[in-house]
């Protein structure tokens, strides 16, 4: 059993097909026997994948910093919730709670996540597997753009080698479990 740290939007104005996208995940999640751990949120796609993976037998872990607590809505039915005292600090206790990082569609918050543990992998701070769910193509634009960057010199290959993008739900869960190989 891995702890599986999945990083997406909070946003309240979401279309439903990401809602029930998130909804899969955490069911998916908690019937390969992995813990949750989310940004502690209990609205929008967060609050979704904690509820999907609580509603199949999963255990979740929320970690929130204190002044989004009120801006966020806290999921106060976590199995577990830690209060940091910023987003830099919650960050760094996902990355240091998890075991593997699965990253949903999502905005400026949930790419600030994405980098961070990719590049933070990239750089041998961790050995996680970083999973990016391209579901219905959300992220093609980004992957693309990144791509682009090889050639110029800005993206090393390997560094676009070490993210994992599938596009099931499915495949997320079985590309947590397959160790990195550096």
């Amino acid at each position: 059993m891995a702890a599986v740290c999945v990083f997406c939007a909070s946003s309240t104005t979401l279309d439903g097909r990401w809602l029930e996208l998130a909804g899969q995940v955490g069911s998916a999640l908690a019937a390969a026997g992995h813990r949750l751990v989310s940004g502690g949120g209990r609205v929008g796609m967060m609050g979704t994948v904690a509820a999907g993976a609580r509603a199949a037998g999963g255990h979740t872990l929320g970690i929130m910093p204190e002044s989004m607590i009120t801006r966020e809505v806290a999921d106060a039915e976590s199995d577990k919730f830690l209060v940091t005292d910023g987003m830099a600090a919650r960050k760094t206790l996902m990355i240091e709670k998890s075991d593997a990082f699965v990253i949903l569609p999502g905005g400026l918050g949930t790419l600030d996540e994405l980098f961070e543990v990719w590049t933070t992998g990239m750089l041998g701070l961790h050995a996680k597997p970083v999973v990016l769910l391209n579901a219905d193509g959300f992220y093609t634009g980004l992957l693309e753009w990144l791509r682009g960057l090889v050639p110029l010199g800005f993206v090393r290959a390997e560094a676009l080698a070490h993210l994992r993008v599938v596009d099931t739900v499915a495949d997320a869960v079985e590309a947590c479990r397959t160790p990195v190989v550096s």
